[in-house]
C-alpha cells in the first residue's frame, strides 16, 4: 500500500506535548504514522496493530529498516480482539492514533486488501471509539482522521464513551474544494475545543506554507 495524505497529515498533526510513554498506531497500513512518531517522540512503547496480513507484513519490514525499530512492535489482529486483551491486562496507552477504514458507502472493490484498508465493514467507528476508551489512559489522548462528512456523529459516539473533542482540524484539498477531512482530538476530559482549518495546495504540487511547516520534517524534498 502506498503512502497516503492522510496518513502523514495525522503522523504530523497528532499531539505528543504531553510526552506519551506508550503509543498505539491502529489500523498501521505501512507504518508511515507510527514512523512518524518515533522521529517526533522519545516514547520507548510504540505498538501497532494491523489486521492484513499483507500489510502487517510490510508495516514490520519498514519497522525493522527505520532507524527506530527497538521501540516499534506490530501486531496482525483485529483492532477488537487486542483492545479486548490489552483490557484484560488492564494496560493502557498515552496516545492512540487512528487513520481507520474510511469509506461507509456500500460499493466495495474486488481487491479484499483495499477493501479492508478502505472500509468501514472491517472496523466500525462503534468498534473503533469503544476499544480505544477501553485502552487510554486517564490523560490519555486519542487522535483520528476521518472524513468531514463523519465528523459530526463521530463525535457523537465518542462523547457517548466519554471522549470528549479538545482539538479538531478541518482540511481541504485547495482553496475551491470542499472539506474533506476532519482530524479530531480526544481526551477523558471536556475542555474547550480548538478547531483549526488547512489547505494543502494552492495548484497542481504547489503546497501551502502551512502545510509544508507541518510536514517537512518528513518529506525528503519539501
Amino acid at each position: 500500500m502506498k503512502v497516503g495524505t492522510d496518513g502523514v497529515l495525522l503522523g504530523a498533526w497528532c499531539t505528543v506535548d504531553h510526552y506519551p510513554d506508550t503509543i498505539l498506531d491502529v489500523g498501521a497500513g505501512t507504518g508511515v504514522i507510527s514512523l512518524m512518531i518515533a522521529q517526533r517522540t522519545d516514547a520507548m512503547t510504540i505498538d501497532a496493530v494491523e489486521v492484513d496480513e499483507n500489510a502487517y507484513e510490510q508495516t514490520v519490514a519498514n519497522f525493522e529498516q527505520s532507524d527506530w525499530g527497538d521501540r516499534l512492535y506490530c501486531y496482525n489482529a483485529t483492532f477488537q480482539e487486542f483492545a479486548d486483551e490489552i483490557g484484560e491486562e488492564e494496560e493502557t496507552y498515552d496516545l492512540i492514533v487512528s487513520n481507520p477504514p474510511f469509506y461507509t458507502d456500500d460499493f466495495q472493490s474486488e481487491d479484499v486488501a483495499r477493501n479492508k484498508a478502505r472500509f468501514t465493514s472491517s472496523l466500525s467507528f462503534d468498534t473503533l471509539i469503544s476499544g480505544v476508551s477501553k485502552i487510554l489512559s486517564a490523560n490519555g489522548v486519542f487522535s483520528v482522521i476521518i472524513p468531514f462528512k463523519e465528523e459530526e456523529s463521530f463525535v457523537v459516539l465518542a462523547k457517548e464513551n466519554n471522549l470528549f473533542l479538545n482539538r479538531v482540524c478541518r482540511v481541504q484539498g485547495n482553496e475551491t474544494s470542499e472539506v474533506k477531512r476532519s482530524m479530531l482530538e480526544f481526551s477523558f476530559e471536556d475542555n474547550e475545543t480548538e478547531e483549526t482549518h488547512l489547505i494543502i495546495e494552492t495548484g497542481r504540487h504547489q503546497y501551502t506554507e502551512d502545510y509544508i511547516n507541518l510536514t517537512k520534517n518528513f518529506y525528503l524534498k519539501m
